[in-house]
């Protein structure tokens, strides 16, 4: 089943999909595309991000693939929603996205087994955190310009129920620019999987429910300018929509 959160008439709702392709509240009204603003499907927790987690991706970036998970944090700042615009500044000369498949744990987890690992996912949802590498210091360890400006990394729109992904390690990911295909990848060409990282980050620290871990992307970069449309899909998931803009066309809003 997909969830999701909506702003309507100046409340948050939960949401589910209709087949029609509107959404559909909790008393059961119906709301077309338009009447009311995407949020994302879950309330974030903490945000971790690998880095480097697709061996392609590495190689394309000239660096050797890790030997161990490289996480940074996010902060609430920089997620938005489905729909959402996200600032190119007037200083970027590349500014890429990054088509991710988010996991959202369900339940408290700490030390958590590889082999109970998937038993505390709630579901999934599709990220694209996007980077500007004029700002970067180091792929190792993206400093905090890079990965925390505000509504960088879109997310949603729907949140699927893991039991309707059976094999969330063989999905295709797929980035259209403008419609025109720019990014493929398969979430089969990890380097870390989601239980590998779930053990990883729950053997230091608790998982909670609403923690997110985008899970990396894979070869496919392209710079993306203002005015561009970006969808990112993950194939029996969802395909999240986002746009560009400007510095004035941001802060006019």
């Amino acid at each position: 089943m997909k969830h999701g959160r909506i702003s309507y008439n100046g409340a948050v709702h939960q949401i589910t999909e209709a087949a029609d392709g509107r959404v559909r509240l909790a008393d059961g009204r119906l709301l077309a595309e338009g009447d009311f603003q995407w949020l994302p499907p879950v309330e974030v927790g903490t945000v971790f991000a690998l880095g480097l987690n697709y061996a392609d991706h590495a190689k394309e970036l000239a660096f050797k693939a890790p030997e161990v998970p490289l996480v940074f944090l996010k902060g609430p700042n920089t997620i938005t929603g489905h729909k959402a615009q996200t600032r190119r500044p007037a200083d970027a000369t590349y500014m890429h996205y990054e088509c991710e498949l988010a996991v959202v744990i369900g339940k408290t987890g700490k030390n958590v087994a590889k082999a109970d690992a998937m038993d505390i996912v709630a579901g999934y949802t599709v990220a694209n955190d996007y980077a500007i590498r004029d700002y970067l210091e180091n792929y190792y360890r993206p400093n905090l310009r890079v990965k925390n400006r505000d509504a960088c990394t879109p997310l949603g729109p729907w949140l699927v129920d893991a039991a309707d992904v059976p094999n969330p390690m063989a999905l295709k990911l797929t980035t259209r620019v403008n419609g025109k295909t720019t990014q493929e990848g398969t979430t089969a060409d990890m380097i870390f999987d989601i239980a590998t990282l779930i053990e990883y980050l729950s053997s230091f620290m608790t998982l909670n429910p609403g923690d997110v871990i985008l899970t990396g992307t894979p070869e496919g970069l392209a710079d993306v300018k203002a005015g561009d449309v970006i969808e990112t899909e993950v194939e029996g998931v969802c395909c999240l929509v986002n746009s560009i803009v400007d510095d004035a066309t941001y802060f006019a809003n």
